[in-house]
């Protein structure tokens, strides 16, 4: 059976067999069916990453007619953080239990029930519990990212997941600001008043997606739940690193897309149209460097790029605190505009070194061959969706940061300070683990074989 062949079972189109790893079989067809499920994945990653979002422009839209001050609009955002980042778990497990192109367009017909409610909703006089109930209902839309993650790392071969993770991550993350794009569309044009203009462009997208979904994507066969991995990845002490360098990179990221504009509104008095002129800079840039990442990664090795990226991120910070003191629009703006560069790039690079980290693991085992890369791929495929939603929380901190912050001191500074400590512990860690040299392997029982010192350097 050649690569590209498929069988229909189970209701969907199904590889039978799938073996990246080997070249004759990648290049005989394997590249082309992995490709192209890439593209469907990330055309409806975007969507979601768009509903996700959606919050982070209604609240540009509601005026004080609402009745909701700024405590409670970062509220609203961190609530649809909060629940995109728990359900990213159980979608990590759908990809298996349903089949990645399945579960591709499920996940994409699920985003209908917080678009079309919030169409229902949107308009003065609605309860500030009603506003919570249906800016949860949008983390569906963070969920998708876990699914699609887990579904195109087992399409790659290794040499190949940092620079197809960073594009299909990268243009997730772009339904980030196109969403806040077209939000800036209606405001400029038809006003601050009408947010259900902005419902009607996603609701048919929704659609288009799912639909594209059903007809191009496939089902990989081998592709199993295993709790065993599962298990494994949550005892291993490198899932909890990683993903607490990926709140670092990621966290930031999500977070700051959702606050972006209701800090240049609060801290610097913009009005919607201003903020949203503003707001969809940094992620436009964040989302479409997030590939250049992972193949930096690819090149020079995820945990250099980490660790320097870092190091960019606590001095963008800095310059962030210094504006913010000046009261300078100018500096603040462009200096949060690199940090989401910086952001970006580190979420390639992160994600590279998952799939690397557990290589090294199976290498120091005396893992060779289909044995090692069966350890890698059932290691790192359980690994991503609990890093992928441990880091998402990192968004949810971001934004109560930033509400206690101008709930207490009436500015955003005091968030700052903090995030920029965080990023320093980020390095300090990176380096420690992954870049410091081997760790020195435990003595050996009388008799045994010494154990291989284990070394990251290369992730």
């Amino acid at each position: 059976m050649t690569a590209a062949s498929t069988t229909a079972r189970k209701g969907g189109r199904w590889i039978e067999r799938w073996d990246p790893e080997d070249e004759e079989f990648w290049e005989a067809g394997g590249r082309r069916v992995a490709q192209r499920n890439l593209f469907f994945s990330v055309l409806s990653e975007h969507v979601g990453f768009s509903i996700w979002t959606l919050w982070s422009v209604m609240v540009l839209f509601m005026g004080p007619e609402y009745g909701i001050d700024p405590a409670g609009k970062f509220f609203l955002v961190a609530m649809a953080t909060a629940v995109g980042s728990v359900v990213r778990v159980p979608y990590t497990f759908a990809v298996a239990r349903f089949g990645g192109r399945n579960w591709t367009v499920i996940s994409a017909l699920m985003l209908l029930l917080p678009t079309v409610a919030a169409a229902v909703v949107m308009e003065p006089g609605t309860s500030y519990g009603t506003f919570l109930a249906v800016a949860a209902l949008t983390g569906v839309g963070g969920g998708n990212f876990a699914s699609s993650m887990t579904n195109i790392n087992s399409f790659f071969p290794l040499r190949k997941k940092g620079w197809a993770l960073g594009l299909n991550a990268g243009g997730g993350n772009i339904g980030v600001p196109v969403v806040q794009l077209v939000g800036l569309l209606v405001i400029s044009t038809a006003g601050a008043g009408h947010p259900r203009l902005l419902l009607a462009v996603y609701i048919p997208l929704i659609v288009v997606a799912a639909t594209l979904a059903a007809l191009y994507m496939d089902n990989l066969a081998p592709v199993r739940n295993d709790t065993g991995a599962a298990a494994l990845a949550i005892r291993d002490g490198h899932t909890w690193i990683m993903s607490f360098l990926y709140i670092g990179t990621f966290g930031s990221f999500i977070g700051y897309s959702f606050a972006f504009g209701l800090v240049l509104q609060n801290q610097f008095a913009r009005t919607p149209l201003q903020a949203a002129s503003i707001t969809f800079v940094g992620p436009l840039l964040g989302s479409l460097v997030r590939p250049v990442g992972g193949r930096l990664a690819d090149r020079f090795g995820g945990a250099r790029i980490t660790l320097w990226n870092f190091l960019a991120m606590a001095v963008a910070t800095a310059v962030i605190v210094l504006a913010s003191a000046q009261r300078s629009l100018a500096l603040f703006s462009a200096a949060f505009v690199a940090l989401f560069l910086l952001t970006g790039l580190g979420n390639g690079s992160t994600y590279k070194m998952i799939p690397g980290i557990y290589a090294a693991k199976a290498a120091a085992m005396g893992l060779t061959g289909e044995a090692a890369a069966s350890y890698g791929r059932r290691l790192s495929g359980a690994a991503m969706g609990l890093i992928g939603a441990v880091g998402a929380l990192g968004g949810l901190g971001i934004n109560l940061a930033f509400r206690q912050s101008f709930l207490t001191g009436g500015t955003g500074t005091p968030a700052f300070v903090t995030f920029l400590a965080v990023y320093a512990v980020c390095f300090v860690v990176t380096w420690a683990v992954y870049l410091r040299g081997p760790a020195p392997a435990p003595a050996p029982a009388a008799g045994a074989e010494p154990e291989p010192r284990l070394s990251y350097a290369e992730v």
